[in-house]
């Protein structure tokens, strides 16, 4: 008994359905890796490490540009939270209450009012600032993750850390208001980490 070769029939389908399972796997393949594609970072972005680089005590409190770790990078909100941040920092970095009140909500002003604000921040430098993570919060809302450094007379520190230098670690509230966000007060009760240099 010889073999038969098989039906003409039977080899017509085996060809296009070959054909259509390697063009689905071929694709989702595709789609997959545009998908789950890390985004490309620009090498002027201050992308950052997930630890903010060691400063010499005589150069602290560090440079006062806000870096990023790629975590809070990915965040589709990144750009604008960075923007709100440099320039809550730059403002009190120089010591212009009217920049730092463009950063923060209306309720935040009402618990900081000029002279208020100008007599706490009189000394206050910040520097090696890192924003860890963008998560969401209520609603519109973010809490943005934030570490840096600050240097000020020490009697006019914290009253739980009374020094010169202070590495602070927190959880900063952002809310959409105004047309942008801005950061929001903190919740009562709401301890930072914060540890002496």
């Amino acid at each position: 008994m010889t073999a038969r070769p098989p039906a003409p029939a039977r080899q017509r389908w085996l060809v296009p359905v070959l054909v259509v399972v390697l063009s689905i796997t071929v694709g989702g393949g595709l789609l997959a890796r545009e998908l789950y594609r890390r985004p490309v970072v620009d090498a002027a972005d201050p992308i950052a490490l997930t630890t903010p680089t060691p400063v010499d005590k005589d150069d602290q409190p560090g440079p006062g540009d806000v870096k990023v770790t790629e975590d809070g990078a990915r965040h589709p909100d990144y750009d604008a939270v960075r923007a709100v941040l440099q320039d809550y920092f730059d403002g009190i970095n120089h010591h212009d209450y009217d920049q730092w009140a463009r950063s923060v909500s209306k309720a935040r002003i009402a618990e900081n009012p000029r002279t208020t604000w100008t007599n706490d921040y009189r000394s206050t430098k910040d520097g090696s600032i890192l924003l860890y993570r963008i998560e969401p919060g209520a609603g519109t809302s973010l809490r943005v993750l934030v570490g840096f450094t600050s240097t000020q007379s020490s009697h006019e520190a914290p009253e739980g850390l009374k020094e010169g230098c202070i590495r602070w670690r927190l959880v900063l509230p952002m809310i959409f208001e105004g047309g942008g966000y801005k950061i929001d007060t903190v919740t009562a009760g709401t301890l930072p980490e914060q540890e002496k240099c």
